[in-house]
């Protein structure tokens, strides 16, 4: 009887899993296949002709693209930034102890399990305040806030996992802390400030909940060009634009396993070596 119920058990584990599994590609395999639909028209599924067209209506249109060069500007300054601040933080957070590190590395870690919407509406509240005015400088703001999460969190697995008697030899040696940190410390460390800068990028080039807050009708992002034309105009262009944003964020990890290695960033954790 228990031998019974631990296949039955087994049996809807496998269904469970199956299911989302469907759940997770169908919607993409959907998306991706009308993408190339040939009819000039939202038709049924499958489509019944294939077409490129609405690849090429969205690179012909300029309120998607403008919308692109924003968010790959965006993405690419706000990625840097993370990086290197998050970097800084998680070697101080590592390194050393002082009253209120537990708080502070709260405060850091805090937009992982605070509501897009909550930080892009306090966040618009504080720029309002400051007067700044820039859409740009706001959405960056923004987005450095949402990303930098990912860089501290990556940045601290990876210096977690070095060995402290490397750096001690080479202070011992006559290297300053400065030379220990750039020669020992910081290239041990890159498997996980690859990571972070890598899921960076890509949180950036998704990142919609905050950002609707914080735009201009000249500065915006292509997911908020997306939401937009989903309300006034929609047609299969958007589906070409998310496969273009799907394909883009494969790339991603396509590259972050051959930087680093998936398995390493998953799997046993983002340590240096």
């Amino acid at each position: 009887m228990k031998r019974l119920t631990d296949k039955l058990a087994g049996v809807l584990l496998g269904v469970l899993l199956l299911a989302t599994a469907m759940l997770l590609i169908l919607p993409i395999i959907v998306a991706i296949s009308m993408s190339f639909n040939g009819a000039t028209y939202m038709t049924p599924f499958p489509p019944k002709s294939l077409s490129t067209q609405w690849y090429s209506s969205f690179f012909s249109d300029s309120y998607y693209i403008g919308g692109l060069k924003v968010s790959l500007l965006l993405a690419a300054c706000a990625t840097t930034v993370s990086t290197v601040a998050g970097t800084a933080v998680a070697f101080v957070l590592d390194r050393y102890q002082f009253a209120g590190k537990a708080l502070l590395s709260s405060v850091f870690m805090s937009p992982l399990v605070i509501g897009g919407v909550v930080v892009g509406f306090s966040l618009l509240m504080f720029f309002s305040k400051l007067h700044v005015e820039s859409g740009f400088l706001r959405l960056l703001g923004c987005h450095i806030v949402m990303t930098l999460p990912f860089c501290v969190r990556s940045s601290l697995s990876g210096l977690a996992g070095i060995n402290r008697t490397f750096e001690e030899a080479a202070l011992v040696l006559g290297a300053s802390e400065g030379k220990a940190f750039r020669d020992v410390t910081l290239p041990l460390a890159k498997t996980g400030i690859i990571a972070g800068a890598i899921f960076a990028f890509a949180t950036s080039m998704d990142e919609v909940a905050a950002s609707v807050f914080l735009t201009t009708p000249k500065i915006y992002t292509l997911p908020i060009a997306l939401v937009s034309m989903m309300r006034s105009n929609f047609d299969l262009t958007i589906a070409a634009a998310a496969v273009l944003l799907l394909a883009l964020t494969v790339s991603l990890i396509v590259i972050l396993d051959r930087l680093v290695g998936i398995d390493r960033v998953v799997g046993r954790g983002a340590y240096g070596g």
